[in-house]
């Protein structure tokens, strides 16, 4: 049976601790175990020395090591090294774990060679991946390589050119290196010294202050008995981060010193666990039945967490902080490591270490898949004893609820079990529609479904109905009515996705107003319009007052009255697309653009369903909150930009599809005269300018700077190297003088700082 993945992740690209290798650096509490690299300053150098050196013929490099003792650390350290070096012409990196998809691996790796695959035959990516690489000098990193066999289907894509390129993988298997040897020996990792390991401890505890003389000889002895591996070290610090007794420090010495090698990763991270406050472990566990080496995307992840009651609830306003509060508490003690961060410093992607995945498998099925949650509900005092009873709906359940015909009673597990509440499984069975109805009708308790690989007939809306728990719903289908969802008076998260919009038929019913309790909708693209005729409904439901996300719809001009968007007081995140008057159904008479500034939104994204309202998108007043603003196809005049440069907190702008008035063929682009104070990051895609102007001013806090398909622009102001904080120049798609003129700026920065601290990283087919 296929299985289905809760959340599709966009590709894994860039962050300045994975092996893309961006460099948006970050402040936080607590640094998870691969942002502190001790002791492998001379393995980096041997293995750069292997992949640059010897043979002309294609080599395996093999760094071999038990779990928790740092390859993927070292891995990428290496790997993060040929971002600036060109010696390699291609580069990529993809995670095989023991329970791999071969069609995964050659989709991870074409993504990264060429882009979109979108509608690629799983069959032809072999034979596309090899045309791809011949001729290429390549590095490739398959990192967590159980079997040879993951080696020997992936092989023949790997062209043999005799131009040096070379395989890194990692492996906890001595064997499977011995077996893919080449030319190179297998490398393998060395444990940490004493001396490595109290340092490492250090960094993670005391985050660069001096450790208390109290607790130097105990501090020693921990790191002793640690035994060399970093994950016992990162997670041990976790603990004594906020348990500095000295007394504590010796019970956990004289703990460690009594486990097996072997069993020494697991018994930590089971102290660690132990430790955690009871609202955080089922919020870990729950991340132990996605894919190993799955990398969670935080934004849908936490709105998972809320929808299954783990976040304690402070308030409903704040449920999404409080979600993320628990992130970082798993994250600074090391149980989650961060992959990906935003420029604000919260984490973007994260994924569990193997051992920690391991570990909450074991729990789970110690466990037999159920647990006590405490409080039974979040709103009551937080000493509130009463807990509920729920369970996983994992594997083994679901297929004995096949065999059984979906009969409850007849489950062994199932037996006595008389109030629990389901928790929904992170993967689901495609089974047909017939089969899969029966399953949700005796699963009335479930709060979390996701469909989105099923593409669902418009029947899906009568199997609904039973599930009057529901809060988190995501399905794929070609036809939606509000309607048949307002029975979710729970429902806190929708996403309803299609393939193609011409196509779909959305009904936008007022009885979106009853659900009183939706925080996010992201529906790719709506028509949100109500008739006369819902006009009751809309004032007895004065506001969605929970609503904190919403998008993507087409609004029309005439409905965007100041009465619209009270029924939104607490919205936060808003994509529109404004659909003007000519384009209306009914001739109406001209009207003017809405003022947003009222509103309290941090993120915002505004397009236009033509080109021709040129002075329209100048009208806009936007929110003074705003931290992200991204316009698509607009003419981009002085008004729009100077109302821009007035938001003080921005630090995110996307311009999309922009237009420029000007004689002839002349766009420029001035922005000399204003200062965007807060801004850290500019991405432009597609933006049809010849010329940019601009002083080391106008950006003094730019960070990152993305230019994508901007085939006229030839050249990026000069004054960029002047700019302190500019850490990446990334060129998608641009002219070669648009390259060059960006590594001009990177050699500028060198002389003038003597540091590499500016990256320019573009693709091969810039032109």
């Amino acid at each position: 049976m296929k299985e289905t993945k809760l959340i599709d992740m966009e590709n894994f690209l860039t962050s300045e601790r994975t092996p893309a290798g961006a460099t948006a650096s970050t402040q936080h509490s607590f640094s998870p175990i691969d942002e502190e690299v001790v002791g492998f300053e001379d393995e980096t150098e041997s293995i750069i020395r292997q992949l640059t050196g010897g043979t002309m013929e294609l080599d395996i490099v093999s760094i071999v090591g038990m779990p928790g003792l740092g390859k993927t650390t070292l891995a990428r350290k290496v790997f993060n090294h040929f971002i600036d070096n060109k010696h390699f012409d291609f580069r990529a990196w993809c995670s095989i774990s023991k329970e791999y998809s071969l069609s995964k691996v050659f989709s991870d790796i074409l993504k990264q060679a060429i882009g979109n695959i979108n509608g690629m035959r799983d069959e032809d990516m072999p034979d596309k991946l090899r045309r791809s690489l011949m001729r290429k000098k390549y590095l490739i990193v398959l990192d967590d390589v159980w079997d040879v066999k993951a080696w020997e289907e992936f092989r023949l894509s790997c062209p043999q050119d005799e131009n040096g390129s070379r395989i890194v993988l990692t492996t906890r298997d001595e064997e499977v290196a011995r077996q893919l040897k080449h030319h190179s020996d297998p490398y393998f990792l060395r444990f940490l010294t004493v001396d490595e390991s109290w340092k490492l401890l250090q960094k993670k505890v005391f985050q660069g202050e001096i450790c208390p003389p109290e607790l130097l000889k105990v501090g020693l002895r921990v790191a002793k008995n640690c035994k060399g591996l970093p994950i016992v070290i990162v997670l041990i610090a976790g603990i004594f981060a906020k348990q500095r007794q000295v007394s504590f420090w010796n019970e956990v010495a004289n703990d460690l010193s009594s486990h097996v090698l072997e069993e020494q990763s697991m018994k930590i991270i089971e102290l660690s666990y132990d430790h955690l406050e009871d609202y955080l472990k089922p919020c870990l566990l729950y991340m132990g039945l996605f894919p190993e080496h799955y990398k969670y995307p935080v934004s849908d992840l936490l709105k998972l967490w809320m929808a299954e009651n783990f976040v304690q609830n402070m308030d409903t306003e704040n449920m999404e902080e409080a979600s993320k509060i628990c992130l970082n508490d798993l994250a600074n003690r090391s149980l989650v490591v961060v992959t990906k961060r935003r420029v604000n410093g919260e984490i973007k992607y994260c994924t569990l270490h193997d051992v920690v995945h391991e570990f909450c498998l074991r729990k789970l099925t110690k466990e037999m898949f159920m647990q006590l949650v405490v409080p039974y509900n979040p709103c009551k005092p937080s000493d509130a004893k009463v807990s509920r009873l729920c369970m996983y709906v994992h594997d083994d359940l679901v297929k004995q609820l096949v065999q059984n015909e979906y009969s409850l009673d007849k489950i062994p597990i199932l037996t006595g079990l008389k109030e629990g509440e389901f928790i929904a499984h992170p993967k689901f069975y495609a089974w047909d529609q017939i089969s899969l109805f029966p399953l949700l009708d005796n699963f009335r308790f479930m709060r979390v479904l996701n469909l989105l690989d099923i593409y669902l007939e418009s029947s899906w809306a009568s199997a609904m109905q039973a599930l009057t728990q529901l809060r988190y719903l995501a399905i794929r289908t070609k036809e939606f009515d509000f309607q048949w969802v307002s029975h979710l008076l729970d429902l806190q998260t929708l996403r309803v996705v299609w393939e193609d919009s011409t196509r779909m038929h959305l009904k936008t019913s007022s009885a979106i107003w009853k659900m009183q309790n939706l925080r996010h909708v992201d529906i790719n693209e709506f028509s949100f319009k109500w008739e006369d005729n819902d006009r009751a409904i809309f004032e007895e439901y004065s506001v969605l007052p929970n609503l904190k996300s919403f998008g993507k719809c087409r609004v029309y001009l005439a409905d965007m009255s100041p009465e619209f968007w009270w029924k939104f007081p607490n919205i936060e995140e808003l994509k529109l697309r404004i659909v003007e008057p000519k384009y209306c159904s009914v001739v109406q008479p001209e009207v003017d653009m809405p003022n947003l500034e009222e509103l309290q939104l941090q993120s915002l994204e505004v397009g236009f369903s033509t080109y021709i309202s040129i002075g329209l998108g100048g009208c806009i007043a936007f929110p003074s909150n705003l931290k992200d603003l991204s316009l698509h196809s607009i003419f981009l005049t002085e008004k729009i930009v100077s109302n821009i440069a007035r938001l003080r907190n921005l630090e995110r702008l996307k311009l999309r599809r922009i237009y420029f008035r000007g004689k002839g063929y002349s766009r420029c682009w001035d922005t000399s005269d204003y200062k965007f104070q807060a801004l850290k990051v500019v991405k432009l895609h597609f933006v049809l300018m010849t010329e940019w102007r601009s002083l080391e001013t106008s950006f003094p806090m730019l960070e990152k700077l993305v230019i994508d398909y901007c085939w006229r622009l030839q050249e990026i102001p000069s004054s960029f190297a002047d700019i302190p904080t500019l850490k990446l120049i990334k060129l998608i798609r641009c002219s070669k003088s648009l390259k060059n003129s960006a590594l001009n700026i990177k050699k500028e920065v060198e002389e003038k700082t003597g540091c590499d601290s500016l990256q320019v990283q573009y693709a091969a087919r810039c032109h």
